[in-house]
């Protein structure tokens, strides 16, 4: 294993802000640092960067324990969410900055800042100005920053954040790329779920200084782990219920069935499913078919965002190829079992 986070707290002024956070990152691979805002990512990095001491437990790369290494002796590289980029120097000054730092000479820097442009997609850019470059350039410059000195571990602090949404999603997928054909190990802090999905190997979910769950992007949000990760995700369709004998869920809503077959419990043991937006389609009236009310309904693009509401006074979110009436209309919905999920029984 790479890097190995065991057990780290973490408080300010008697307030904790990590608790107990273990992790372990494998060599070459994308680790997304996903959460709210206070949930403990940025000083979760910042211990790992050496820039914070843990007030407990241990941070090790390759077995060995870093504690007394300096941060500019750990081989690491930082990309923060402002850039940090010096404004005083053109991008190729900025580029070859800790190139000089390592002591490299003018031949090499100019070849190692030369390639970096090229993989940024920023050839030609050496001798302008970062002040007038764009967002999205600064953001490429100050990677290339910090690739440069080949970094035994890259860390980037919300890097896309202060960028337009348009832009911060094509340029999630560039450096997605960039950071595959570099082959680097990448912790990756971010509060935006679908970021987290589109550029990491493996999603750890904090929430209020402990890890909440980790685990691939498509496992972690088919499979949440709580009813706290099941909402931060966007799922707000929960319901709770009871295993019957024949492995259904019964609700409020009816009896259901969802994807893992159970009861892993005895019948009657509680359970709280997630009906997934996509897990509804339109249907006649009929036994295990959902009655609602549509209450509200929202053009998304790909899909109709529509709100149902049922007798029992639940509302459940739903997204569907196309609007199926008017304002105030019955509707009448299928629910497909692959797209409920029950929780754990301590969920």
């Amino acid at each position: 294993m790479f890097l190995e986070l065991d057990t780290i707290t973490k408080g300010y002024d008697g307030t904790p802000v990590l608790r107990g956070v273990s992790l372990e990152v494998t060599a070459g691979t994308i680790t997304a640092l996903l959460g709210p805002s206070g949930c403990g990512k940025t000083t979760l990095l910042r211990v790992v960067a050496g820039l914070e001491h843990a007030d407990s437990g241990a941070v090790r790369v390759e077995g060995a324990s870093i504690a007394a290494v300096p941060p500019h002796r750990r081989g690491f590289g930082l990309m923060f969410q402002d850039y940090a980029l010096f404004p005083h120097l053109d991008v190729t000054g900025n580029v070859a900055f800790g190139l000089r730092m390592q002591g490299l000479g003018r031949t090499q820097r100019q070849a190692r800042v030369a390639e970096l442009l090229e993989l940024v997609g920023l050839r030609g850019y050496g001798p302008r100005r970062v002040y007038a470059l764009s967002g999205g350039e600064r953001q490429r410059v100050a990677l290339a920053r910090a690739l440069a000195p080949r970094p035994r571990l890259l860390m980037l602090d919300e890097p896309l954040a202060a960028l337009d949404r348009a832009l911060r999603e094509r340029l999630q997928d560039e450096l997605r790329s960039i950071l595959r054909t570099v082959g680097v190990t990448a912790l990756y802090v971010t509060h935006d779920q679908e970021e987290a999905f589109a550029l990491a190997d493996q999603v750890a979910l904090l929430n209020a200084g402990q890890l909440e769950q980790v685990g691939p992007p498509e496992t972690v949000y088919r499979h949440p782990a709580s009813v706290w990760a099941a909402r931060f995700f966007g799922l707000t369709n929960i319901v709770a219920g009871h295993w019957r004998a024949d492995g259904t869920v019964a609700t409020a809503l009816g009896v259901l069935a969802c994807r893992n077959v159970g009861p892993p419990e005895p019948p009657g043991t509680p359970t709280t499913l997630v009906l997934y937006p996509d897990a509804a389609r339109p249907a006649p009236p009929g036994d295990g078919a959902l009655c609602g009310t549509l209450v509200e309904a929202q053009f998304r693009g790909r899909a109709q965002r529509v709100q149902v509401r049922h007798a029992t006074g639940l509302t459940l979110s739903f997204d569907l190829p196309e609007l199926l009436g008017r304002i105030g209309a019955p509707v009448t919905l299928a629910l497909e079992p692959s797209g409920v999920y029950a929780l754990s029984r301590d969920a």
